[in-house]
């Protein structure tokens, strides 16, 4: 019994201590086509299932069958995710969806909103793909309850929409109440898209409460370039419930043992990731 009770409370005590692994994931043209791939199907499942929340971006999926699609693929034999997911978004006829998958015994949504950045058919709007704000909260982590701003920027416009995140996270902070705030995706924040002298115009950099986990000496690229496009920004309150150093991008490629042409069938980026401490 004193074994039973003992072996419980180590479990629960492991549990407790775990910190909880968040991605950002941009899966390129992630759509009916590449959803009836069962072979692209097992191994995007063997990426998510390393996540307790991934943040997947250019869902091109106005019927939701290509989401339902993966969502089956990757609770089968053991139903342990759902997820939450935006509005079709896009300024023309090609829009893209924010999709957050995230493993239910260790986080849940508390609430989301999309963020208003201005008139659309006015021509006035910030975002080509406005972010889609959500507050997740776990007991298995130092900070309960944290905010994240997804982001796929359009390249062209790059400097500027990462420029405008700083409004946005204006905008949580004044309608929640809170700073414990993650920012991540597909910024395409370097090589051609944002230069050196580009820098001083991005106040999410230039503010130094501000930290910027995966650094412009990194590779989010599966092909051959050399670029740091995916990045996770935290605020300084956010940064105390982060396992120091834990940021990177994870390379599937040599993990799962795929050549580049399999990789680059999954995508052409690589989820970048950091763990959140327990």
């Amino acid at each position: 019994m004193r074994l039973v009770c003992a072996l419980g409370l180590f479990l629960t005590l492991l549990q407790l201590s775990a910190s909880l692994l968040l991605g950002a994931f941009n899966i390129k043209t992630f759509g009916d086509k590449k959803a009836s791939n069962t072979t692209l199907m097992d191994i995007i499942s063997t990426i998510v299932h390393r996540y307790d929340i991934i943040l997947i971006q250019e869902v091109r999926d106005s019927d939701l069958s290509a989401t339902k699609k993966l969502m089956e693929h990757v609770n089968k034999g053991s139903p342990q995710y759902s997820y939450i997911i935006s509005e079709p978004l896009g300024r023309s006829s090609y829009k893209e969806r924010y999709l957050f998958l995230y493993r239910e015994h260790t986080v849940s949504v508390v609430k989301n909103y999309t963020y208003d950045d201005g008139c659309e058919p006015c021509g006035t709007d910030t975002f080509s793909r406005e972010p889609f704000v959500v507050m997740f909260s776990s007991k298995y982590t130092a900070v309960k309850n944290f905010v994240l701003i997804p982001q796929h920027t359009s390249p062209d416009y790059a400097v500027q929409e990462v420029n405008a995140l700083y409004d946005v996270v204006a905008d949580v902070r004044t309608r929640w109440n809170t700073n414990d705030i993650v920012l991540l995706g597909d910024f395409n924040a370097g090589c051609s898209y944002v230069s050196n002298s580009d820098w001083q115009k991005i106040r999410l950099f230039t503010d130094k409460s501000f930290h910027w986990l995966i650094p412009n000496e990194a590779d989010t690229t599966v092909s051959h370039t050399n670029c740091p496009y995916d990045r996770i920004v935290v605020t300084t309150d956010m940064l105390k419930g982060v396992v120091h150093d834990s940021a990177e991008v994870y390379n599937y490629m040599l993990n799962l043992g795929l050549d580049q042409n399999q990789a680059l069938a999954v995508s052409d980026h690589f989820p970048v990731e950091v763990e959140l401490s327990g």
